[in-house]
């Protein structure tokens, strides 16, 4: 080689050394644009570095993305993964801190729809995005959404491993003719997973023929009435409202509670199955093992 091309070369090379450094820094400075499920378009002139989340499943997410260190506050009820335990709570969706948020000055609050509080925050200067998050679809559009905002490429991969481990779960049970007929209650009052809930797509996964029609929307009030008349094959239910189920009233008479065929699923349970996010496989799992303890096979 000349000494020409060898000077040249040599010249080059720090360049080529600085050139994905600087390509990356770039990246991170480029603005971004969020719709969020109000309709309303948020930009920043780069990626937000100081998250609130006041919803356990878009703090489940945002770490699920590998950007837990961006949370600077987080709800009362966030409990996943360990680490946000020891951030800044600021309330729940009902009752939000608006001046505990406003004081950690953030760059960017991620709320559920229903959230209240949305105005004022906005209102005190503060960006806010919105999300809701009743199916699968819309849970796969907020990390896809979130995947933007905080510029992780791979959140398509990401929700497609989740995808798979759905599937993978529901393999493991063979399929009934005819279906289970259950029921799943998700709260206290009454309120059951609808067949057009994240819940109830989880159900019908596996292989489970949700007695709630699915005109009755996602997470409709029932009466009990209801539910003994219906008379399900499989009682899905969280311990913090399965105390006294036998005594409510026609309960004790009906097939399932007869035949001790009631998946009832501890705390910890619960909040994977009750949040729409990166741990719906997990969901799978756990409705997966109860369903085929119950000698449902």
């Amino acid at each position: 080689m000349s000494p020409f091309l060898s000077r040249c070369r040599g010249a080059w090379l720090p360049l080529l050394v600085l050139f994905p450094l600087l390509a990356g820094a770039a990246a991170q400075a480029a603005a971004v644009r969020i719709t969020d499920d109000r309709g309303v378009t948020v930009e920043w002139p780069q990626s937000p570095q100081r998250i609130v989340t006041v919803l356990p499943s878009l703090t489940e997410t945002v770490c699920e993305l590998g950007q837990c260190h961006r949370l600077v506050g987080v709800d009362r009820y966030s409990n996943h993964p360990a680490s946000v335990r020891r951030l800044p709570q600021v309330g729940g969706g009902i009752d939000p801190q608006i001046e505990s948020i406003v004081a950690l000055r953030p760059d960017v609050v991620l709320m559920s729809s229903s959230s209240r509080g949305v105005q004022r925050l906005e209102a005190l200067g503060l960006r806010v995005l919105t999300f809701e998050t009743r199916n699968a679809a819309e849970a796969r559009s907020v990390m896809l959404r979130l995947g933007e905002l905080l510029q992780v490429p791979d959140a398509p991969r990401l929700w497609q491993a989740i995808e798979a481990g759905v599937a993978d779960a529901a393999r493991t049970l063979p399929r009934q003719q005819p279906p289970l007929r259950a029921y799943y209650e998700v709260s206290t009052g009454g309120y059951a997973a609808g067949p057009t809930s994240f819940i109830g797509e989880l159900m019908g996964r596996m292989g489970l023929q949700n007695i709630v029609a699915a005109e009755q929307g996602p997470f409709p009030r029932m009466n009990p009435e209801f539910v003994v008349r219906a008379d399900p094959d499989l009682i899905l239910i969280g311990v913090r409202n399965a105390q006294g189920l036998e005594n409510r009233p026609g309960w004790r008479g009906m097939r399932a509670l007869r035949e001790q065929r009631v998946c009832i699923f501890s705390t910890e349970e619960s909040d994977v199955l009750v949040r729409p996010g990166p741990r719906m496989a997990e969901a799978a799992r756990v409705m997966a093992r109860c369903i085929a303890s119950r000698g449902m096979r």
